[in-house]
């Protein structure tokens, strides 16, 4: 019964934790369109990528891994070559995490200088990994390694 309360709290923390990974780049686009000095409206974009950064994305990133070990540990699952294929992906996913992070502060800086265009084509890396992720999980495939 623990094992399936685990497996619940990582799906929801995992969409959550993609909810954001999707939105956040999104923002960045429609931040990086304004014009300089564009005041007010820039300060509120800043606003909310701090926040969806701090109040949603990184918690959700947080408890998606430690409900994911904890599934790893309780299954023995780990040595399972689609799971250490999906581990290493979401090592990906965390890095890019970790990058918008930098985004979110290069942004509060008022030291972007990449063009709404960069961030429309760096919106469809999380998809990508997600994508990879879910069928991982879902399909188990056997590697034989």
């Amino acid at each position: 019964m623990l094992y399936a309360w685990i497996k619940a709290g990582h799906v929801i923390a995992l969409i959550a934790w993609m909810a954001a990974m999707l939105y956040l780049p999104r923002l960045f686009v429609y931040h990086a369109a304004l014009p300089p000095g564009s005041g007010a409206q820039s300060e509120t974009f800043k606003v909310m990528e701090r926040r969806l950064l701090k109040a949603i994305m990184t918690p959700a990133m947080i408890a998606t891994w430690i409900f994911g070990l904890s599934l790893a540990w309780m299954s023995g699952l780990y040595a399972a070559g689609w799971l250490q294929a999906k581990f290493l992906l979401v090592l990906a996913m965390s890095g890019m995490h970790g990058w918008f992070a930098r985004m979110v502060k290069d942004f509060a800086a008022d030291r972007n200088r990449r063009d709404h265009r960069f961030y429309r084509i760096v919106n469809e890396v999380p998809t990508l990994l997600m994508i990879a992720i879910v069928i991982l999980a879902v399909v188990k495939p056997s590697f034989g390694w």
